[in-house]
């Protein structure tokens, strides 16, 4: 009774099938689809991409960081004035005024007014009653003589520009690798619901001929059942890949950005380029040695070491000037009020070398000299730290470069060999096809050879995402992503 019962739900169900219109489609690609060619949305993402427009900012940066050094030696104007009045008395009234002036070699020129009245004067303050100008330079003799402070940052800063260019290619270049990887990771994700689409309207299409042929008497009820099996299938496989085609399309919005600065959303239209089109158009064959020599002599990761290499070795030669001891020789030329050739006018050289000057020494030096000592001894640690830096960065680009370089060569071979894997299975299911229409073969045999035509298909798109991956991957580890 039980087994009756059985029988009858099941050729119930099965009736059910043959009789119950197909609702569940899959979609095709609608016509108002536009493609989103990978080199327009490198040159969005070059365009818009904040991680860019902050790249963009650098060379700014740079203008902005030299004016500063460049202000290190601009003239300076100073004044000092001050008056003492007690008990009804003026005890004095004196001031100065003038321009400092400091240059390239070191030097400080100056040029300055002086004044000085009231009856209680210190003798060294007595000046002639028109005032005093005056003319001087103050000359480091020791330290300071071959660089200093100011001299030091000017040097470092005229080698930001190639530095903050070097940091912007870097920039660049990292962004373009996760951004191309979004979009082969989209195109992968699309070249499989593609795979997914077709391979379920075979299996609708098939499901009806199938269902045609039963009503006809020319094929079994159990045929029927067996290919609504796998049109179910079909449709579970199909929203799988829609589902991880929509989640990389968000993936993608992440790099694109509106010229307001404005983050977009990719629309439900917008469609890649499929992998096997990627992978079959001319891309330029990458030469090793080029490579290698691209890598080691223009990757902007490795300048920026090597820019700030220079940059350390400015700062330990500052620090080594400052073990010297400060001897400073300060001369100024007097005058008149403002008559710089003295009394009687006698000739200003005469005067220079002779009469109505100032002359002074100063000097100072540290004892133990820890302070000098120390910053010394932490720049040597900076470039050594730098130098250790800059050959990790470059064994590991160097290393990174040729596994993706065998990687290209690897999956270059497994490409064809899946390539004609998936054209022999494609020869079997023909063959498996012209077999069950003259009803020598079952359906089973033949979901089974198309099952491993798409598996094969599906292979093969995959070996081709990941031989674009690594493709770019190369031109990433030699620095030359922003060149797409």
């Amino acid at each position: 009774m039980k087994k009756h019962t059985y029988l009858n739900f099941k050729y119930l169900y099965i009736f059910f099938i043959l009789t119950s219109p197909i609702v569940v489609k899959s979609q095709p690609i609608e016509d108002t689809l536009f493609v989103l060619p990978l080199e327009q949305y490198v040159q969005w993402v070059l365009r818009n991409h904040p991680v860019a427009r902050r790249a963009g900012l650098l060379g700014d940066q740079a203008e902005a960081g030299l004016r500063i050094a460049r202000g290190g030696f601009d003239p300076k104007w100073y004044g000092e004035w001050q008056y003492k009045s007690f008990d009804g008395k003026n005890y004095y009234n004196i001031g100065e005024s003038g321009i400092k002036v400091p240059t390239r070699i070191g030097w400080e020129i100056k040029g300055a007014y002086q004044f000085a009245r009231g009856t209680y004067l210190n003798p060294e303050n007595t000046l002639p009653k028109n005032g005093q100008a005056l003319i001087g330079m103050k000359i480091p003799l020791l330290q300071g003589m071959l660089t200093d402070e100011r001299r030091t940052l000017l040097a470092q800063a005229r080698l930001l520009p190639e530095m903050n260019e070097a940091q912007r290619r870097n920039s660049l270049n990292e962004l373009l690798q996760e951004a191309v990887k979004a979009y082969l990771d989209w195109s992968l994700a699309f070249s499989q619901s593609e795979i997914a689409r077709q391979a379920g309207e075979i299996a609708r299409i098939r499901l009806y001929g199938l269902r045609e042929s039963f009503l006809a008497g020319d094929k079994p009820a159990i045929d029927t059942l067996e290919t609504f099996i796998q049109l179910q299938n079909r449709l579970l496989e199909l929203n799988e890949a829609r589902l991880l085609f929509q989640n990389s399309r968000l993936a993608l919005s992440n790099f694109l950005w509106g010229e307001d600065d404005s983050p977009l959303q990719l629309g439900q239209g917008a469609i890649p380029q499929e992998v096997q089109v990627l992978s079959s158009s001319d891309l330029p064959v990458p030469d090793r040695d080029t490579l290698f020599q691209q890598l080691l002599s223009g990757h902007p990761a490795l300048q920026s070491y090597q820019l700030k290499q220079e940059q350390l070795e400015l700062d330990r030669r500052l620090q080594k000037e400052m073990l010297k001891p400060r001897l400073d020789l300060e001369y100024n030329l007097l005058g008149d009020g403002f008559d710089l050739g003295g009394p009687g006018g006698d000739p200003v050289l005469e005067n220079l070398l002779f009469e109505n000057y100032k002359v002074g020494l100063s000097a100072e030096f540290p004892l133990f000299l820890r302070k000098e000592r120390g910053k010394l001894e932490l720049a040597d640690l900076k470039l050594l730290d730098n130098n250790y830096s800059f050959e990790q960065k470059q064994l590991e680009l160097g290393n990174k470069l040729q596994s993706y370089l065998n990687e290209l060569t690897t999956l270059r071979e497994q490409i064809a060999l899946y390539e004609s894997v998936a054209a022999n299975y494609q020869a079997l299911l023909d063959a498996e096809s012209a077999k069950f229409r003259i009803g020598e073969s079952s359906i089973f045999l033949l979901n089974s050879r198309e099952n491993n035509l798409i598996e094969a298909r599906l292979k093969l798109a995959e070996l081709k995402a990941k031989f674009l991956k690594a493709y770019y991957q190369v031109w990433w580890a030699a620095g030359l992503l922003p060149g797409i």
